[in-house]
């Protein structure tokens, strides 16, 4: 009669996979691999996240990296970032009284006025996105 300890014992065997080893001189080592995900173009936030992750959260980075989630990962900040940039620089320029007739008037001013509105819009989506 077998124990119940044998039992779980027979059930997670089978459902585990062979390792595989290969020799390196007098070691036996595994042959671990990283799942394969499709190489995509990484934006400015998604590469600005993945070098944030490398350095400052690498145990992270690796949990997403050994998973197969990395990329996914990524791309969704990606997106995010994006989105919050186009809805945060709305939301400035309606705040701020940015518009065509500003811009018409005097383009100089204009221009001022954004790239205000565009830095202060991505020093937030840096700080709740991308360093977080």
């Amino acid at each position: 009669m077998k124990t119940k300890t044998e039992n779980r014992v027979q059930k997670g065997a089978l459902h585990m996979r062979a390792i595989t080893y290969s020799r390196q001189g007098d070691y036996l080592l595994p042959d671990l691999t990283v799942p394969d995900e499709p190489e995509v173009h990484r934006g400015k936030y998604a590469s600005l996240r993945q070098s944030y992750l490398k350095n400052y959260r690498y145990g992270m980075y690796l949990n997403l990296l050994t998973k197969g989630e990395l990329n996914r990962h990524l791309n969704e900040v990606q997106r995010e970032a994006q989105e919050r940039m186009e809805v945060l620089t709305g939301q400035m320029k309606a705040a701020w009284g940015v518009t065509e007739e500003l811009k018409a008037k005097d383009q100089m001013a204009w221009v001022q006025q954004m790239n205000n509105i565009r830095q202060a819009a991505e020093e937030i989506v840096m700080k709740e996105l991308i360093y977080s």
